[in-house]
């Protein structure tokens, strides 16, 4: 099994401004990637997704492509 992205870098705190990190989790489509293929953890898959949704409303995401 992958150890989660954040966990091995010691990230605390997931900004949604930091856009090239998000793009790394969703899809072609602008969809969030399941944690089955990316690895991340519980703890961390909610923060990222979190992120992801804010980045979206402030418009530095695209909901869909």
């Amino acid at each position: 099994m992958q150890q989660c992205f954040f966990c091995s870098q010691n990230l605390r705190n997931i900004d949604y401004k930091e856009v090239d990190l998000l793009k790394r989790f969703i899809s072609g489509q602008a969809k969030i990637i399941d944690p089955k293929h990316t690895g991340t953890c519980r703890k961390h898959q909610r923060y990222l997704a979190q992120a992801i949704k804010r980045a979206r409303i402030m418009g530095l995401l695209p909901f869909v492509k």
